[in-house]
């Protein structure tokens, strides 16, 4: 089984963010969920209109081939893409066939064959006794990636759509939402022992990263499988079934020439100059594959680490702005800024900003909106400070981020108003220690026995009694201190 290679290729459609369709003036709004609403006679396909480019749709493209290093020709073109379909109403797609916008590029270490603009398709909606279609979708814009056979598994198919995500996301051209259908997975997939390619199949229906992983291994065994048993790879689409996790036939593969491309004779030719590219190519912001690399680097962090801080643009801005800050804070300390403790600290930020604070956004009614508009960055900053001083225990710590988030205040108000300042008196402690070491003879009987994690369960009465205040450390040394000699 293992004799044979896989040859995979990736297809990937992403909507783009546009204000507009692309060939008309309707709204693109794929959260509209009133059907026919966002409809005129050009993307309805009537008889006689005339579409008229997006050119925002087309910079955005640009965007994307820059960004992976492609070539920008200096003339592109639209074509017709002949098929009949109920969602699609003129029997024809828009689309571009042999000058696309983008030519060649990489990702991931995954060679791209081209990047083209089309429009996209109606919705069809299947009930009980008919099937309907909403065409609020059909005809906004929708760029499609086509790559080299160049991916060898479903792990690296994985990796290259998630950093297209991230990337399409950085350019802020697509939000590339999967579970909205903004973002479309097909994979050409084939299997073979010789260096000869073996017969294509073509998979779609895949909806989600999860499943890209399973259609391509079930695809990817489903043809050995064949082979192994004398039988042939009839070359086909096959759709995906996320319920029953396999893949199924739709019909015969078509070729090219079955589409019958012909030039748009509604459209004119794109002519697109230097200046034009050069000025596009001027906005691209700090690239995800740039921005991890430099966060491994200079702020010292493990790969995984920086893989999540990287993973939203906005997010990563955060994590930096607060660095930023923190280092406004370490100045005014007399800490040395490479030292350290300050990359202690930078770790710390880190760890609050993927733990505590992605926890707090998770929440079902957790404010919405841009992270610096919820906490402020130097507040967020003046928090890391304050708990790697330890001037609040971990436990309080939580429930002042908690309060920050909710509030948006000060972070040595709310310790203030809370009365969470951490409390290193020995003399306090000690009362304390004594009271739960009263009130919990059983943990010290258990402790006797040689079950050693009473002691965290007595510090924990102690950090509750405290309200927080307590130095978790210093009550387990006071503790031990009390403890009767076994």
């Amino acid at each position: 089984m293992s004799d044979y290679k896989p040859t995979i290729g990736l297809e990937i459609h992403a909507e783009l963010k546009t204000q507009t369709k692309m060939f008309c003036g309707c709204k693109n709004d794929p959260d509209e969920k009133r059907p026919n609403l966002n409809v005129c006679p050009v993307c309805l396909g009537h008889p006689g209109v005339l579409p008229t480019i997006n050119k925002e749709a087309v910079k955005f493209v640009i965007k994307l081939g820059l960004a992976l290093g492609g070539k920008i020709p200096k003339q592109s073109k639209f074509d017709r893409k002949n098929y009949f379909y109920p969602d699609l109403p003129k029997g024809y797609q828009i689309s571009q066939y042999d000058e696309p916008l983008v030519s060649g590029g990489e990702l991931n270490g995954v060679k791209i064959t081209r990047v083209h603009l089309e429009e996209d398709t109606g919705r069809l909606m299947h009930e009980k006794e008919a099937s309907l279609v909403d065409f609020n979708r059909s005809s906004i814009p929708l760029m499609e990636l086509v790559t080299e056979p160049d991916v060898k598994s479903a792990d690296e198919a994985l990796a290259f759509a998630k950093e297209l995500q991230i990337l399409l996301r950085y350019l802020d051209i697509s939000d590339a939402d999967m579970e909205k259908g903004q973002m479309r997975v097909e994979a050409n997939i084939s299997v073979s022992k010789t260096s000869e390619l073996g017969t294509k199949v073509e998979v779609k229906n895949i909806n989600s990263f999860s499943a890209v992983k399973d259609a391509i291994e079930y695809e990817l065994d489903r043809q050995i499988d064949v082979l192994e048993s004398g039988g042939e790879i009839t070359q086909e689409t096959r759709g995906w079934s996320e319920s029953k996790k396999l893949t199924f036939s739709q019909r015969k593969k078509e070729s090219a020439h079955d589409y019958r491309y012909l030039p748009e004779p509604d459209l004119p030719p794109l002519e697109i100059s230097e200046d034009e590219i050069e000025e596009i190519r001027l906005s691209l912001p700090e690239l995800p594959a740039a921005k991890r690399e430099r966060f491994i680097k200079e702020y010292q962090l493990p790969a995984q680490d920086a893989e999540v801080l990287i993973s939203d643009r906005r997010f990563a801005q955060y994590f930096e702005e607060s660095i930023s800050e923190l280092g406004i804070l370490v100045g005014n300390k007399n800490l040395p800024k490479a030292g350290e403790e300050h990359l202690r600290m930078i770790k710390m930020t880190a760890n609050y900003l993927m733990g505590d604070i992605q926890y707090l956004l998770a929440q079902p009614n957790a404010k919405r909106g841009p992270l610096a508009d919820i906490i402020k960055p130097e507040n967020f900053a003046e928090f890391v400070t304050i708990v790697f001083e330890g001037k609040t225990s971990s436990a309080a710590a939580k429930i002042v981020l908690a309060e920050m988030f909710s509030t948006g205040g000060d972070p040595s108000n709310i310790i203030e108003k809370k009365e969470l300042t951490q409390t290193h008196d020995e003399e306090e402690l000690s009362k304390i220690v004594k009271n739960v070491m009263i009130e919990f003879p059983k943990a010290l009987e258990d402790y006797k026995k040689g079950k050693t994690n009473s002691i965290q369960f007595l510090v924990g009465k102690a950090m509750a009694e405290l309200k927080g205040r307590g130095n978790p450390e210093l009550l387990k040394k006071l503790i031990l201190e009390n403890l009767p000699r076994r």
